[in-house]
């Protein structure tokens, strides 16, 4: 029997914590702790611990486990918390068995990273892990594959409670969201700086890297478009978006490691981002600082 799961608990900011690691590079699971307290204290009701922004294709299975059971703990139980799966069928085959084991409370099927891709196997891959799990799952979006032609017969299902699009093609978006009918809720993968846009085409939420930083203006932002204040919501938007702007430097290169710089100035030593990631350099981490400094200070305001 699949777990069932209020999808209005999805209607928010869905912060994809950073993967804190030692100096060596080993995870750093006292500081994931601290970090994901301090993003629920901070009104964070959503985790994707593990996925994109936690370098999910740089972490093994059992740190995968590992990072989303210490964010599970650290939560508490008003937080839903969703492991990522992907990669080899049988390593998402393990991830989804396991999340149950955890008290995960659903899946984030990642993006593929395999070539020749097609709907038809696709479909399988997708039908195995929900069979694998009771979970209900979440669906990532960020290329032609999966269509929306398939996204329209997954959300019939009822474990598949949710989808990240992350093409930014608005129209595209807002018919799917028209056809679906409220069958699931369709969320923003592409962060602030098409979340607004997204949340007009019929968006409930989206997903969040910027809110490791700045958790409270991010929350404000979608607060007010759920509200219909776009005023508002564009003014928290101008606020943080230099730390999406530099994020997209290089083909997005700088996406995790300059949210790991930023945290060491918030308290949060979670090191460097494994290689093939970017390593920033004595004049990039210089220039973060002066970036962030009135974006962390407009934060602090609003708690």
């Amino acid at each position: 029997m699949t777990t069932l799961l209020d999808p209005i608990r999805l209607r928010t900011v869905h912060v994809v914590p950073v993967t804190a690691m030692t100096a060596d590079g080993r995870l750093a699971l006292d500081v994931q702790s601290r970090l994901t307290a301090d993003l629920v204290q901070a009104g964070v009701t959503v985790l994707l611990p593990a996925a994109g922004t936690g370098e999910f294709q740089s972490l093994s299975t059992d740190e995968i486990v590992d990072v989303v059971r210490v964010t599970k703990a650290s939560a508490g139980s008003g937080t839903l918390v969703f492991l990522p799966v992907g990669g080899p069928i049988g390593q998402a085959l393990q991830l989804a068995r396991r999340a149950v084991e955890i008290g995960a409370d659903g899946l984030l099927f990642m993006p593929f990273s395999h070539p020749y891709l097609n709907d038809t196997g696709v479909t399988d891959y997708y039908r195995a892990v929900l069979a694998a799990t009771p979970l209900p799952a979440l669906i990532y979006k960020t290329a032609p594959i999966p269509s929306d032609r398939l996204l329209l017969e997954l959300s019939e299902l009822s474990q598949v409670v949710g989808v990240k699009y992350a093409v930014n093609d608005l129209p595209a978006f807002a018919e799917i969201v028209r056809q679906t009918q409220g069958r699931c809720e369709w969320l923003c993968g592409s962060a602030e700086r098409f979340a607004p846009y997204f949340m007009l085409a019929g968006a409930t939420g989206y997903t969040s890297g910027a809110a490791n930083l700045c958790p409270r203006l991010s929350l404000s932002m979608h607060r007010a478009l759920a509200q219909g204040d776009m005023t508002t919501a564009l003014q928290r938007q101008r606020v943080l978006l230099p730390i999406e702007h530099y994020r997209a430097r290089n083909s997005d290169s700088y996406g995790i490691s300059l949210l790991k710089y930023g945290l060491t100035l918030r308290g949060f030593n979670c090191g460097h981002a494994r290689p093939p990631q970017r390593r920033l350099t004595a004049a990039e981490q210089a220039e973060i600082e002066v970036l962030l400094r009135p974006i962390l200070a407009a934060d602090s305001q609003l708690s």
